[in-house]
C-alpha cells in the first residue's frame, strides 16, 4: 500500500465546517413553496471545480447532487453501485469491472458510456494537481471493454481505492462537458446548477432528465453567510428550512419547539483528536501518553463542552466504518492510574505547551482538558493560535507542539497515524504494516485487520480521542429524507422531501 498524501483538506473540512461561522439566509428566502428548500451553509466555494481547487465546500454541494461516481456510499458506511449497476473484484485483487447503467445522460446532453469513465479516471490520474489524486495513483490503466464495460486494472491489490472512488475524485466527468468546469459543472446527477451568486448563493434545479428516481424537490438555495446569530434568528423566523451545521449545541434549546423544529443527531466522520507530539519529552515515554488517557474523563468533558452531543470513541474510528469496536477501544477514567504513571516515568510537574485553533470546540475542550491534567500532576499552558494560517504552520507543519486539539474530519483516514511525518510524529512500523495488510488483503479480512490496527493504535496511546462529532442540524418539522449521518464529502439532496409531498 502506497499511503495517501498528507493533506490539510480534511483538517479545514472538520475545522471550518464545524468551527467556522454557521451561514444565514435574507429575510424571507425560506418562505417556499413545497418544491423548495433553503439551507444555511458556512464556507462558500471559491470555484465550483473541484478538480482544480482544494477545499471541503465544493464536494459539499456538488458530490451525489450534480456530480456523481461509479460507486457510492451510503449512510451506513457501505460501498453501493451507483453509476455502474454492479461490479466485480478479480481474484487477484487487481482489475475492477465496472457494469454501466444504460441510458444516462449528462446535463449537456451527452450519454454516458465507457469513454467517459476511462475519461474521468485519466483525468484524476494525469491532469488532478491536488494531493487528493494521489489516491488514483495505485491505478496501472482503464480500459473500455465495450460501450457499457470499464475494466480498471491496478498495480497493487487495494481495498481503500473502492472507497476512494465513492468521493470526489470518482465523479464522472462528460468529455464535452470540461470547458468551464469553475462556473458551469456537468455531470449525470439529480440536479443542475441553475445559477450562482457569489457572495450569496448556489441554487440547484431538479434535473428532469434524471436516470433515476427524480428529485421531490425542484430548488434548492445554498445560502452563505458569516453570522449564526443571524442564521439562528432566520431559523426561528421561518425564513430558513435547515441550519446546516450546528457549531454550538447550547444554542439548541433556542429550537425546543417541536411542532416547527427538529433537531437531526447523527455520526459524522469528525475526531476530536487532543494530539500528543510522539517525538519529543514527555510524550516519547508511552507511560505518560497513557497516562493522559486515563487522566481525561471524556463523559464529563462532553458533558461540559459540548452538551453531551457526540459519540465517545478510543480510536480513529466512527460509527460509519465496518470495523468499528464501539467502547472496546476507550480507556476508564481512573486519575490514581494516571498520577503513578506520571510519577513512574519521572514527569511530575512537567509543563505542557498546549496549543490549539482559536476555534470554539476546541477552547472549550482545552480548558476541561488542562484542569483534568494538573490533578494527576502534568500542568497545561494553552496558547490559542489563529486558524488556520498560524496553527497550520506552527503545530501541523512544525510539530512545535507538546498537546493539541483539532477535529479530523476525512472519512477514514486511520492512515495519518502510519505516516511518521505527520504532525502526531508517530512511528510505529507495525501499525503501518496492518493498515498495508487491511488495504491489500482479501475484503472479507479487512475489517478484521483494521481492527486490530485500531486495537494497536488506542493500546500504544498515539493521541487521546475526545469525542466524535455529531453530525448535528436543525430543520423544518415538516421535512424528511435530510441525511443523519455525514459519510462521505457531498450533503445530498435528493431523498428530501416535505412531508405531504
Amino acid at each position: 500500500m502506497t499511503l495517501p498524501p498528507r493533506r490539510t483538506s480534511a483538517l479545514l473540512l472538520g475545522c471550518v465546517l464545524l468551527a467556522g461561522t454557521l451561514a444565514g439566509c435574507g429575510s424571507g428566502s425560506g418562505r417556499q413553496s413545497g418544491d423548495a428548500l433553503t439551507v444555511g451553509l458556512v464556507a462558500e466555494p471559491a470555484t465550483l471545480d473541484f478538480s482544480g481547487t482544494d477545499g471541503a465546500a465544493i464536494p459539499q454541494a456538488l458530490l451525489g447532487n450534480v456530480y456523481e461516481g461509479l460507486v457510492r456510499v451510503d449512510q451506513q458506511g457501505r460501498i453501493r453501485p451507483q453509476l455502474a449497476e454492479k461490479y466485480e473484484r478479480s481474484a487477484d485483487g487487481l482489475t475492477y469491472t465496472f457494469h454501466l447503467r444504460k441510458n444516462v445522460k449528462f446535463t449537456n446532453g451527452a450519454p454516458f458510456t465507457a469513454d467517459d469513465a476511462v475519461f474521468s479516471i485519466d483525468q484524476v490520474k494525469t491532469r488532478w494537481k491536488l494531493k487528493v489524486a494521489q489516491q488514483m495513483a495505485v491505478v496501472d490503466k482503464a480500459v473500455k471493454v465495450n460501450a457499457d464495460t470499464v475494466a480498471v486494472t491496478l498495480k497493487h491489490p487495494s481495498n481503500n481505492w473502492l472507497y476512494a472512488m465513492t468521493s470526489r475524485i470518482g465523479a464522472m466527468y462528460s468529455r464535452t462537458g470540461v470547458g468551464d468546469l469553475k462556473n458551469h459543472p456537468v455531470g449525470t446527477g439529480p440536479f443542475t446548477v441553475g445559477s450562482w451568486q457569489r457572495g450569496d448563493k448556489l441554487i440547484l434545479r431538479r434535473n428532469a432528465d434524471y436516470w433515476g428516481a427524480k428529485a421531490q424537490l425542484n430548488q434548492v438555495s445554498l445560502k452563505y453567510f458569516k453570522d449564526a446569530g443571524a442564521l439562528n434568528n432566520a431559523m426561528l423566523a421561518g425564513d430558513v428550512n435547515v441550519v446546516g451545521a450546528v457549531q454550538a449545541p447550547e444554542t439548541l434549546s433556542r429550537f425546543a419547539d417541536k411542532s416547527r423544529f427538529q433537531v437531526i443527531d447523527g455520526s459524522s466522520t469528525a475526531e476530536v483528536v487532543l494530539s500528543m507530539n510522539n517525538s519529543r519529552k514527555p510524550f516519547n515515554d508511552k507511560r505518560v501518553r497513557q497516562a493522559v488517557r486515563y487522566g481525561i474523563d471524556h463523559e464529563a468533558l462532553l458533558k461540559t463542552a459540548r452538551f453531551g452531543r457526540g459519540t465517545l470513541i478510543g480510536s480513529q474510528e466512527a460509527p460509519t466504518d465496518p470495523w468499528y469496536a464501539g467502547d472496546s477501544n476507550r480507556v476508564p477514567y481512573d486519575p490514581a492510574k494516571a498520577k503513578q504513571l506520571v510519577k513512574d516515568a519521572g514527569a511530575e510537574g512537567t509543563v505542557l505547551k498546549m496549543r490549539i485553533p482559536n476555534l470554539p470546540y476546541a477552547v472549550s475542550a482545552a480548558q476541561i482538558v488542562k484542569d483534568q491534567l494538573a490533578q494527576v500532576g502534568l500542568k497545561a499552558d494553552i496558547e490559542p493560535l489563529e486558524f488556520p494560517a498560524r496553527w497550520l504552520s506552527e503545530v501541523f507543519n512544525k510539530a512545535d507542539y507538546d498537546l493539541s486539539i483539532i477535529a479530523h474530519s476525512e472519512p477514514r483516514d486511520q492512515w495519518i497515524f502510519a505516516d511518521p511525518g505527520y504532525y502526531f510524529r508517530y512511528d510505529n512500523p507495525a501499525y503501518a504494516d496492518l493498515l498495508k495488510q487491511a488495504d491489500a488483503g482479501p475484503p472479507q479480512e479487512e475489517s478484521d485487520r483494521y481492527r486490530a490496527a485500531l486495537r494497536m493504535l488506542s493500546q500504544d496511546a498515539a493521541a487521546d480521542w475526545l469525542y466524535l462529532m455529531p453530525n448535528l442540524m436543525v430543520a423544518d418539522a415538516k421535512l424528511q429524507g435530510l441525511p443523519v449521518n455525514q459519510v462521505g464529502e457531498g450533503l445530498e439532496f435528493a431523498g428530501v422531501r416535505w412531508s405531504g409531498k
